[in-house]
């Protein structure tokens, strides 16, 4: 089967790749606007999706997945925890904390994308020590 191409859409023309939009409408449902996520660091984050799933076309509930650990790293403990609650925060650390412990995980390449597109908040780097090599 081939691997669907994820597209940003051209001049209007031709429009944003189905999985782009899912995963814009997922970021907002954590209150990461999308606007604020670079459109390069979207393509990675869809490309990395596509490989972690055998079949190379993500499931619909994989984005709000990966959008809560991009959401909690973009926007910091305090706010995501304002906006989201206190258990998806709390989820979300625990995945950061795992991601630490086995650096070639899915979460652990999320997080490292979101550090290298400067996505990242500084108070999500200081807490959990995070840097890239």
């Amino acid at each position: 089967m081939a691997r669907k191409f994820s597209s940003i859409g051209f001049l209007g023309r031709f429009g944003r790749s189905e999985d782009l939009r899912a995963l814009d409408a997922a970021l907002r449902i954590f209150d990461l606007h999308p606007a604020r996520v670079p459109e390069g660091a979207k393509l990675a984050i869809a490309n990395l999706m596509k490989d972690a799933d055998p079949s190379g076309d993500p499931p619909e509930e994989a984005y709000p997945f990966v959008a809560h650990l991009v959401a909690y790293c973009a926007l910091g403990r305090d706010v995501f925890a304002e906006a989201n609650g206190e258990e998806p925060a709390v989820n979300a650390e625990a995945r950061i904390e795992a991601a630490l412990d086995n650096p070639d995980s899915f979460d652990a390449q999320l997080v490292l994308l979101t550090i290298h597109a400067k996505l990242i908040h500084p108070a999500t780097v200081e807490r959990y020590g995070l840097h890239a090599e």
